[in-house]
């Protein structure tokens, strides 16, 4: 979402203003950040960073300007700090901020409430600078009605708003005519796509078949992907429609966050352990050869020793191909902010330590599992060991093989993978001219 939202900030600048990227900051006269408010890391490098910016203005003239996910509690500070301050859904306006420069109104607590619904309309139909040429990201969906006690997203993006389907297809359908090979449909809740617009607009599993539809009729190949469902709007229709149709990538990521119920109530996750595994099951038994991803939260407020044990047993049981795990921190504004952080930071990183070992010996597993076939691959770089490109499977699996042909970047190949590690795997090219797209 990050990625996505900076490339429309960057069609806004250019397009509409006409000023040019540089690759070098200190060449830049108008320096902003996409923030991200989910983890407190990332919001202490936006202090660090603006510190860093300020002292350069008592040398050159500098306008700054911070957007994205920002709570409003950090915006307050954060509006003495940036020239603008700004919602993502704001961003049409940003050529009259900067050309009304210092004319900037403290966004009140309910604003992102009050504009969202009229605005986030405007900033989807800003066309985005793609910073990538085989890569896309399409926001089918804008903020977050579940209201999980960790969360910052609906404080900071409001609440669920649906994008036209007609609109979803069209921009889908322009990208895979310009030949782009991964596209990623891309929301905070994904799954609950149309569910504000009952009776006005297409559900999810609808949406996923039409874009399943039009890669069967098109001669292109390409790849969808989504993300970030929630397992409460994870049905069995979802995944029905993933297995029939070869575009659909088969590749989940579905958070769980945690592996006790208990902990999960306390989240305001609405679903159960129980109801995840109905899910696993589901994925296993209609898309055998998917792999599945997830994102676990350690040391949230209150949880023992024997809950985080639970979170490891389904790490044992679900064997995840990938999980981005997180050491709690309170977001400001959350539910959960007003509670205790009585895990210890000590204890949070020992959980995490354990729970990433225990994920490295599945993924390892999987992906030794992966030697002697061969993968359809969307090659993606230079790979940082020297005389190798680099690429991922369907799956998302990074691999990487001996080549220096620099025009394979982008483009579909065929891996017959050879050694396997934890997190990546290694092969050799084959039929190139020919990839078995489908597998």
């Amino acid at each position: 979402m990050n990625i996505s939202d900076s490339e429309r900030v960057k069609t806004v600048l250019e397009d509409d203003m006409g000023f040019t990227w540089t690759d070098n900051e200190k060449d830049a006269q108008i320096l902003g950040i996409v923030a991200c408010s989910v983890r407190q890391k990332a919001i202490d490098k936006v202090y660090s960073k603006i510190a860093e910016w300020n002292k350069r203005k008592n040398k050159q003239h500098l306008i700054t300007f911070l957007t994205g996910c920002i709570l409003p509690a950090d915006r307050e500070k954060f509006l003495k700090m940036f020239d603008l301050v700004f919602t993502m859904a704001d961003l049409p306006k940003l050529p009259d901020m900067i050309g009304k420069y210092g004319v900037v109104s403290p966004v009140s607590l309910n604003r992102i409430e009050k504009i969202a619904p009229e605005s986030i309309k405007d900033f989807w139909h800003i066309t985005p600078h793609y910073s990538s040429s085989y890569q896309a990201f399409i926001p089918i969906q804008n903020g977050c009605d579940k209201f999980c006690t960790f969360c910052a997203v609906p404080y900071t993006r409001g609440r669920e708003i649906s994008r036209p389907s007609e609109e979803i297809m069209s921009e889908l359908k322009i990208l895979v005519e310009k030949g782009y090979k991964s596209i990623t449909l891309l929301g905070q809740n994904v799954n609950s796509y149309g569910l504000d617009k009952r009776g006005n607009e297409i559900s999810f599993p609808e949406l996923l078949r039409k874009v399943g539809e039009y890669g069967k009729q098109s001669s292109k190949d390409f790849w969808v992907y989504f993300t970030s469902p929630h397992p409460r709007d994870m049905t069995d229709e979802v995944i029905e429609v993933i297995a029939e149709y070869p575009h659909l990538a088969k590749q989940i990521h579905l958070p769980v966050q945690s592996g006790d119920n208990k902990v999960l109530m306390k989240m305001n996750r609405k679903h159960t352990i129980e109801d995840y595994r109905e899910i696993m099951h589901t994925i296993w038994r209609l898309i055998p050869q998917a792999t599945v991803f997830t994102d676990i939260i350690v040391g949230f407020t209150g949880e023992s020793e024997e809950q985080f044990e639970n979170t490891r047993q389904i790490m044992d049981e679900f064997k995840f191909n990938m999980a981005y795990i997180a050491q709690y921190s309170p977001r400001p504004g959350a539910a959960s902010s007003r509670w205790d952080d009585d895990i210890p930071r000590d204890e949070k990183k020992k959980r995490f330590h354990q729970l990433s070992e225990d994920m490295i010996r599945h993924t390892y597993a999987y992906n030794q599992s992966m030697i002697g076939n061969v993968y359809p691959v969307i090659v993606t770089g230079k790979d940082r060991k020297e005389g190798y490109l680099s690429a991922l499977t369907e799956g998302k699996i990074i691999t990487r093989f001996p080549s220096t042909e620099e025009s394979l970047i982008g483009q579909f190949a065929n891996v017959r993978i050879t050694t396997a590690s934890a997190m990546s795997t290694e092969g050799e090219l084959v039929n190139v001219k020919e990839p078995e797209l489908i597998s």
